[in-house]
């Protein structure tokens, strides 16, 4: 018998990294709709799934099983065989290692195995989250994990409860949290953990709703965020090797796990808190850089005192680089096969299965179809994974919001820049409404899971479900002020001058952090028009212009535009370059490439541009309420931007959630009161964007819009998403 827990001792037994894929997750190849003693029939191709029946309302953690969306659409009758025989042949696989389990613990297969337990339920935590043969132990006794993410950093904090509360009422007993460290250390040496970043509170939330929680605390989480939640400020140094012992990463790992150990170790079950788990970074069997360097984090937690059960994560094809010694392997459910069961058992043993990412959708990216699932195949794989007694973790529960500019991109199709909204389809919509699966899913958690049959019938009380929160259509605002970004830049702060294009990342801005998303301006006299090559340098989308004349975009896909040739240059013209970062990679290898803005030499002609005004727009909440200036200018008609709109948005005493709809404006940001929202884009999926009601004050708020192309003056709302199709 063998008993993991705490530090993870145990005895010697015979014998999800960074790489989210993006797509949607094909059927999984745990069975159709099989119990464990039922034959294995055949099962339908895995096409993406069909739209879900609700109103439109999708680490980077999960993806596929098996591949991407490009591959399966590719994917011809002889790849259908071929999947559905990888499916069978790790059905037997699977079935092989739990009788094999079954017979060694004497486990019954039948419901009253499941034991469903909550903080409230367990007397004594002293011994924590046990890993004993084939289940988890809490208090002694066998649990099963039904977790589900929620991203506290993507959601209003106001919201935190009612979202903790819904995932209680559902079934779940766990939250599954990750915790960005680029929004806590936004510049080096300067950490914030207030407002919707008060990681304690959350947690200590979670606790008062009766639900555990499993914490990933990184450094890097993926989740779909700009750098995979890594600052941007390490790229400063041209040598960094993200993710490895490089000692200029490790130096700045230290430092940031100084600073956020010590406000969690008290919140470990050990300690009367919730944390029962904790995740070692996140999917590094994908990355794999550097051999030591996932011992390296998990000496950095245990030392600051972190005691509680400690994971991996990891896909199926890649479970052995991301394993440590002496660390539960848990699994995204992706890839598996035959072979990852066999993998698992042969440096684990008998041991609990943890689908620590269980998803069947995936982030939306502007300009591509929405992404969509199937609710049938979802119930179908949930189904299967409790009769086969896996614990697992729903990613997301609730998606929730990228505010701002915390979404990141994938590497497909020269960049695919995940939209505002996390969606994800999960069981809540973005504003944190129920789903019809939401229903589905709480009624089959309440058929398979059963409590203790050492608990009292009175411990058995399902937590009230709460009311779903009523939203509002607001009157349209009209924008009736604006300012171009050309009136603006002389009340700016002071530009950088420099005889090349430099970085975001490099620009000595931010107490020497740099300057980590939003805009950057770069400005060059030229006296002669011909051919402007970017040869790549452009990261992510620039726009083109001669004094205030719009000309073309430089981005992955445009690399060249013709300047026109005048003879009436009088001496020169100003080249501007605005250049917006869509969000860096959130996974894979060329995540040390990721500096933004102008990476390097732009040619005029042939010849390198140099001397250029370097304007950093990073527009935060300070820029937006205070930096802006005074010189507002009636709208009197369309004017073209790029240019900041102005409008008052009045509301009643008790302010409401609502969607805003920015019909007929073409790309930009929107900030209300200086909170910002989010990027919105005329080119889809989609078309709303999430305003929380506790970011609106009774009375006036300010709504100030920067459109980069054409405005269309009035600003107008909706009380539904619009997600896209």
């Amino acid at each position: 018998m063998q008993t993991w827990g705490g530090g993870l001792r145990r005895r010697p037994v015979q014998g999800w990294g960074s790489k989210p894929r993006a797509g949607v997750r094909p059927p999984g190849e745990l069975g159709a709709g099989l119990s464990p003693s039922a034959d294995f029939p055949a099962r339908g191709p895995p096409c993406r799934p069909a739209p879900r029946p609700r109103s439109p309302a999708g680490p980077r953690s999960a993806r596929t099983l098996c591949s991407t969306p490009q591959r399966e659409e590719k994917r011809g009758p002889h790849g259908r065989m071929q999947t559905l025989l990888v499916r069978l042949v790790a059905l037997l696989g699977l079935m092989s290692r739990l009788l094999e389990t079954s017979a060694l613990t004497g486990a019954p297969w039948g419901r009253a195995s499941r034991v469903f337990l909550s903080p409230s339920q367990v007397k004594d935590r002293r011994l924590g989250l046990k890993v004993k043969d084939s289940n988890f132990t809490l208090g002694g006794f066998p649990s099963l994990i039904l977790a589900g993410t929620i991203h506290y950093f993507r959601v209003p904090k106001e919201y935190w409860r009612d979202r903790l509360l819904k995932l209680k009422a559902c079934g779940f007993n766990t939250v599954t949290t990750h915790v960005p460290w680029n929004l806590h250390e936004p510049r080096r040496g300067q950490f914030q953990f207030t407002g919707n970043l008060d990681l304690a509170v959350f947690i200590s939330m979670a606790l008062e709703v009766d639900l555990w929680v499993i914490l990933c605390p990184g450094p890097y989480i993926g989740s779909d965020l700009d750098l995979g939640g890594l600052p941007s400020w390490l790229l400063r140094d041209p040598k960094m090797k993200l993710r490895t012992t490089y000692k200029g990463f490790t130096k700045a790992v230290n430092h940031y796990f100084d600073e956020l150990i010590p406000r969690i170790v008290s919140l470990q079950v050990q300690e009367d808190g919730p944390i029962i788990a904790v995740q070692l970074e996140n999917e590094y069997g994908s990355y794999h850089m550097d051999k030591k360097y996932m011992p390296y984090v998990k000496k950095a937690l245990v030392t600051r005192g972190v005691k509680t059960l400690l994971m991996t994560a990891d896909t199926g094809q890649d479970l052995t680089g991301g394993h440590v010694k002496n660390v539960l392997a848990t699994l995204h459910l992706r890839s598996i096969n035959k072979a990852t069961y066999e993998t698992l058992s042969s440096f684990q043993g008998p041991s609990p299965v943890l689908m620590t990412v269980y998803t069947a959708s995936a982030p939306d990216g502007w300009g591509a179809l929405r992404h969509s699932l199937d609710p049938h195949l979802v119930m179908r794989d949930a189904r299967e994974m409790l009769a086969f007694r896996f614990s697992l973790n729903f990613y997301m529960f609730h998606g929730g919001t990228n505010f701002g500019f915390m979404g990141g991109s994938a590497p497909l199709h020269n960049y695919l820049s995940t939209v505002t909204s996390y969606d994800y389809g999960a069981l809540l919509t973005e504003d944190g409404d129920y789903t019809p699966e939401y229903v589905t899913f709480q009624e089959l958690f309440r058929s398979v899971t059963v409590p203790s049959h050492n608990l009292s019938p009175n411990e058995v009380h399902r937590p009230p479900q709460p009311e779903s929160r009523p939203r509002v259509v607001y009157k349209p605002v009209a924008a009736t002020y604006y300012m171009s970004l050309w009136d603006a830049l002389p009340y700016l702060d002071e530009p950088t001058l420099s005889a090349k294009p430099v970085s975001m990342e490099k620009l000595s801005v931010n107490q020497g952090s740099g300057q980590s998303s939003g805009y950057i301006l770069y400005e060059t006299a030229i006296s002669s028009g011909g051919l402007l090559t970017s040869r790549g340098h452009v990261q992510d989308r620039g726009q083109v212009f001669l004094d205030n004349l719009y000309i073309g975009v430089l981005d992955h896909a445009s690399t060249e535009l013709t300047l026109p040739r005048r003879s009436d240059y009088e001496g020169s013209q100003m080249l501007r370059i605005l250049v917006e970062n869509q969000g860096r990679l959130a996974y894979g290898p060329d995540i040390n490439k990721e500096r933004k803005g102008l990476t390097g030499d732009i040619y005029l002609n042939k010849s390198p541009l140099r001397k250029f005004k370097i304007y950093s727009l990073e527009m935060k909440p300070k820029f937006i309420q205070r930096d802006l200036p005074n010189i507002w200018k009636p709208a009197l008609f369309q004017p073209r931007g790029p240019a900041f709109f102005l409008g008052l948005l009045r509301v009643g005493d008790h302010p409401r959630d609502t969607f805003i709809k920015m019909q007929d404006w073409t790309k930009g940001v929107i900030f209300i009161n200086g909170q910002n929202l989010g990027r919105y884009w005329n080119i889809g999926p989609q078309e709303t964007l999430y305003l929380p009601g506790p970011w609106l004050q009774p009375g006036a708020n300010e709504i100030v819009v920067f459109e980069e192309w054409k405005s269309a003056l009035v600003i107008q709302f909706t009380d539904s998403p619009q997600l896209g199709y």
